[in-house]
Parts: structure tokens; C-alpha cells; sequence
């Protein structure tokens, strides 16, 4: 036995886009789904695996696949307001802007395909030469912005009856019937997939009215325009595809939401796809080529053997896998950093597995890291709220009564150190993230949000935080 498991496990990835996909990309069912069109809207928790998923659909290698990934980091969202569809009322009036962007983007990928007839490409390749990887604002304001030569886009498909239109002044729902036109009569039998990913930056700001207003109609635009473009290519395989965390599809409103669940797939994990993802990976870690063990098989070559001994005197013992499973909320990133801190220190103590007690010494490393993701993850809704979660530790309780929170952050408010809200919007917040659960008079288990999406804040419950977040918040 020697180090280099370890080794790999602490060389690990948190961001996606940074891990080798080839070798670590947990295939399930979904991916088949998406990638033949049956489901289109990725929803799901920060570190519960879209961008994986988005990562490995960007970069399957097979002649008649073209895939093109959109990313909105850092993106200049008043681009896109500014584009705005005066023939739409609210909040569709970013539909045709969006319909023009994935159109414009299977122009792209249309000039990579041979079978495509050389003279469209060559044409093409003049106007959609954009690295969209690297320059999509850019590409979006060229596309945008410049001069269609109808000649190209209408020919051999009947643009005769277009000639005398003035190329300057298409609107941005003209050239989307163009380019709509255009590419109907050059598909062929190859997928074209466009994955937006990273929609969530503009989410910081919604606590201001108008900007709240404007970012959640733009992506209501876009869910519908990408059911509306699968709609019009049924016959062939166009496969838009929104990856977007729950938390703001929630907020999204629309008459028609509800129809939306058809192409809807939410990322949810249990006890045992984590068993089977760990296995995967550990598997993995060993080698490109080895073969998945079963779960306690691949554990069991990481972690020594016995129980992590707590409580009172260490009069409690647990597996490791469940100290660590109740320190996570059921995400593949919580995993994936608890074994690489723990991977970490084992090596720095010369050993070749972890042990129990590595895995409880570890646990203040990591809260430390889930604290941090909380706050990243709830900032756009409350910017207050590592100041927020400094009320736990003044009260350094476990469970409490919403009175006893309710008195400390009307204090907090009252002394200017936090601004005025509505402290039931605090706690429904934090509850929504898991940072809190509800303790049911009539039952011993605790109601977490991440266990169960269906699950409300119930205000006349105590309520508790959760355990990962302990020792960050130095609750005894």
C-alpha cells in the first residue's frame, strides 16, 4: 500500500472545469436525456454537478455532434437588457434575443460542418469567426450589431421577396426569422447542442427592485425561447440546454411555468448515488483504466477501519461515512472537499489511509469551508449575511426558538449594526439555503430543506442549524 491514492484524492477539484472529465465524469441517466433532446432546463444546488455535466456535454468528440457552451461569468448583463423585444409584453420581452443568440451560435458550429455545402461555410466562417469560449460578450455585441447580407442568408432557400429589405434597419426579430429560415434548410442528421451555464451573475443585485425585475424576466425569456426553438426544430436534433440553480428557478414567475416540468430534470442526491459517486471516483483516483469497485470495497482502501468516537467523553461512535455524510448537505462538492482535506492531512502525518481521528479533526477545516459556501451561495439574496450568521455564534445554540432569534436581530437592527428586514424573510432565506431546519414538536428527526425541497419553514417550530456549520460558528 502506498501514498499515491491520497496523493490523487488531495489533487482533486472543486470547480469542474478544472477536473479531467474523461477520467472523472459520474455518468448517469440525465446525461442521456439531455443529450438527445428529451430534457433541456438543468436545475440544481451550487456543487450539486451542472457545470460537470455541462463540462462533459461541451466536449464529447463524435463527427455528428457539435455542442458549444454559452458562459454568462462575468458577463455585462446591460448587453442584454438593452436588447429588449418592444413586441413582447413582460416578461417575455427578451425571447427573441435569446432565439437570436442560439441562432447565431448554430451559424458557428454550422461552419464546422462538412456536410454543410462549402460555400455557406466559407460564408459563414466570415461572419462567425467569434471565440465564443473565451469572448462571448464580445461576439455578442458583433453578432448583434452588425450588417446582414441577405444574399448569404437567403441563399437557395426563397429570399427572393427579401431584396428590397434595408440591411441597416432589421430589427433583431427580422434577422431571427432570417437566420431561422437559414438554418432550416441546412440541418441535417447531426445533434447541435448549446449549453448556458453560469447564468447566476447578475442574482448578486436582486435586492434591488428594478434589476431583480429585469434579471428574472431575461431568464423567464430564455426558458420559453428554448422551448420555443425545440419546438420549431422537432425534427431535428437542436438540444438548447439552461443549467441554473434552484434557488433562483424558484423565483422565476410565469403563467406557464408549470409546463416547463416536462423538460425539467433537478439534480438530487441520496445516500446512495453518493455511495456509488464516491465508489466511482475512489475507483478512478487509482487509476483511468481501473475497474468501479463496490462501495465498501473502495472505501475502504481510503479510510481505515473503526468508528469516529463523539459526544460526551467520546461515549458515541459512527461510521465514517455517516459523521461525514451529517457534516454535508448531500452535495458531490461537500464530499469531494471533505476527503481532500482529510487526504491532506493523512499525508502530512506519513500515512496511507485516513483515519477516524483525522476524519473528526478535519471537521472544523471543513465547516469552515461549507460556512464560506453558504455565504456565497445566499449573498445575492441577503448581502448582510456573514453578519447574519454571527447571530448563531452570540447565541451559541444548537436549537432555539424563532423568538430568541427574532429578539437578538431586531437588537442587531436597532444598534445599526445590521439593516431593517423583515426577519421572517432572514430566516425563510436561511432555511431555503439549509442553513437552518425545523425541529417537529412530534418527532425526534430534524426538517432540512436539502433532504427534502418540498419542506416550508414552519414558524411555529424551533428551529436548529445545521451541524456541518458547528464548529465555523463555534456552537458548542
Amino acid at each position: 500500500m502506498t501514498q499515491k491514492l491520497l496523493e490523487e484524492i488531495e489533487e482533486w477539484k472543486l470547480e469542474a472545469k478544472l477536473e479531467s472529465s474523461d477520467r472523472y465524469f459520474f455518468h448517469t441517466r440525465i446525461v442521456d436525456r439531455l443529450s438527445c433532446g428529451k430534457k433541456l432546463y438543468v436545475i440544481g444546488r451550487k456543487g450539486t454537478g451542472k457545470t460537470a455535466i455541462c463540462e462533459y456535454l461541451s466536449r464529447i468528440e463524435n463527427d455528428s455532434y457539435y455542442s458549444q457552451k454559452l458562459t454568462f461569468k462575468n458577463f455585462p448583463f446591460n448587453v442584454l437588457y438593452e436588447l429588449e423585444d418592444s413586441g413582447y409584453t413582460s416578461p417575455n420581452q427578451y425571447i427573441t434575443l435569446w432565439k437570436f443568440l442560439i441562432y447565431s451560435t448554430i451559424c458557428r458550429m454550422l461552419s464546422d460542418n462538412p456536410n454543410v455545402d462549402l460555400e455557406s461555410r466559407q460564408e459563414l466562417k466570415k461572419i462567425y469567426n467569434d471565440d465564443l469560449s473565451s469572448a462571448l460578450p464580445k461576439a455578442v455585441s458583433r453578432w448583434t450589431g452588425f450588417k446582414f447580407d441577405l444574399k448569404i442568408f437567403g441563399s437557395g432557400i426563397g429570399f427572393g421577396g427579401n431584396k428590397g429589405l434595408d440591411n441597416n434597419n432589421l430589427s433583431i426579430s427580422e434577422k431571427v426569422d432570417i437566420l431561422e429560415k437559414f438554418i432550416s434548410g441546412k440541418l441535417g442528421a447531426e445533434s447541435y447542442v448549446i449549453l448556458f451555464d453560469e447564468l447566476d451573475e447578475d442574482y448578486k443585485d436582486i435586492i434591488e427592485p428594478e434589476k431583480y425585475k429585469k434579471y428574472t424576466e431575461l431568464l423567464t425569456s430564455l426558458f420559453k425561447a428554448v422551448q420555443d426553438v425545440r419546438s420549431k426544430f422537432k425534427k431535428h436534433k437542436v438540444y438548447p440546454i439552461v443549467f441554473l440553480r434552484d434557488d433562483i428557478y424558484e423565483v422565476l414567475q410565469d403563467p406557464d411555468k408549470n409546463k416547463w416540468t416536462d423538460y425539467k430534470v433537478e439534480l438530487e442526491w441520496n445516500r446512495d448515488s453518493l455511495k456509488n459517486l464516491l465508489a466511482f471516483r475512489i475507483s478512478k483516483a487509482i487509476s483511468k483504466e481501473h475497474k468501479v469497485e463496490a462501495f465498501a470495497s473502495a472505501w475502504g482502501r481510503v479510510f481505515e477501519g473503526g468508528d469516529v468516537k463523539y459526544g460526551h467523553q467520546d461515549n458515541k461512535s459512527i461510521s465514517v461515512f455517516d459523521y461525514i455524510t451529517r457534516s454535508t448537505q448531500n452535495r458531490p462538492r461537500d464530499y469531494i472537499r471533505y476527503l481532500q482535506i482529510c487526504a491532506y492531512q493523512s499525508l502530512e502525518k506519513e500515512k496511507v489511509k485516513i483515519s477516524p481521528k483525522v476524519v473528526k479533526a478535519e471537521g472544523k477545516t471543513f465547516s469552515n469551508y461549507l460556512r464560506t459556501e453558504m455565504e456565497d451561495e445566499i449573498h445575492g439574496a441577503i448581502p448582510e449575511i456573514k453578519n447574519i450568521l454571527n447571530l448563531f455564534t452570540k447565541m451559541r445554540k444548537q436549537t432555539l426558538h424563532i423568538s430568541d432569534f427574532k429578539e437578538l436581530y431586531e437588537s442587531e437592527v436597532e444598534a445599526g449594526n445590521l439593516p431593517k428586514r423583515d426577519y421572517q424573510f432572514i430566516l425563510e432565506m436561511l432555511f431555503m439555503f439549509s442553513v437552518i431546519g425545523n425541529i417537529p414538536s412530534q418527532s425526534l428527526h430534524h426538517v432540512f430543506r436539502y433532504e427534502n425541497k418540498e419542506a416550508r419553514l414552519n414558524m411555529s417550530e424551533k428551529i436548529c442549524v445545521h451541524r456541518g456549520l458547528f464548529r465555523a460558528l463555534q456552537i458548542l
